[in-house]
């Protein structure tokens, strides 16, 4: 039986579900997250700061991989919204975008300690790696759509499959926002990190820089 069968089922077995026990857990994982890599957060730890019992951890999650997963889902829940600045408008599309890559940066800034971590232990987890896959195929998907209703980026685009492209674009936003959240320069900045992203995206997809000030009209 997998660790995650198991896991689910203790909870069927176990008492009612407590959301507060398993909510304190959470934000005691995410306390320890902001001065720690994930690598260095114990159970034990985790425990000691949520201030509960060591078979209470485990009615809720399998592992620390699995808590780190619902940290992370929890974490990108408002990503798809940051990303309606841009994929959910009819304004200009080059205001639009820098308007959703300013809104990517201050989530990847909030939630700077998890992002940081799912980015880290995907590499050696491959539970944690398809879930970061996935989370990142979700935001893709999204702009794809988005592109389908472009009449500029489809002009721009002559034809030219933009799924590779976007892809692309969207694991170049990952590392830099992944660097902005370690406090990488030149990516400490948040302009920089705003104007880099974003003409980016314009020139690759509309021929033209992103950098000048969103226009009004």
């Amino acid at each position: 039986m997998s660790d995650g069968v198991a896991a689910a089922a203790r909870r069927v077995r176990g008492r009612p579900p407590n959301s507060g026990t398993r909510d304190r857990i959470l934000t005691a994982a995410r306390a320890l997250l902001s001065s720690r890599r994930f690598a260095d957060v114990s159970v034990a730890a985790i425990l000691d700061s949520a201030g509960v019992a060591k078979g209470s951890f485990y009615f809720y999650f399998a592992s620390r991989e699995d808590l780190l997963g619902a940290l992370v889902e929890q974490a990108v829940s408002g990503g798809l919204d940051a990303a309606t600045a841009w994929t959910s408008t009819t304004a200009d599309p080059v205001d639009a975008l820098r308007n959703g890559v300013a809104a990517g940066a201050q989530l990847w800034r909030r939630e700077a300690p998890v992002l940081r971590a799912i980015v880290e232990a995907a590499g050696t987890d491959a539970s944690l790696d398809a879930l970061w896959r996935r989370q990142m195929a979700s935001f893709a998907e999204a702009a794809l759509a988005r592109l389908r209703d472009d009449p500029d980026a489809r002009a721009w685009l002559a034809g030219r499959d933009p799924a590779p492209i976007v892809t692309s674009l969207s694991w170049l936003g990952e590392r830099v926002y992944y660097l902005a959240a370690t406090g990488t320069p030149p990516f400490d900045d948040d302009e920089t990190v705003v104007d880099v992203l974003t003409d980016a995206w314009t020139l690759a997809l509309y021929g033209r820089r992103g950098t000048d000030p969103p226009r009004n009209s």
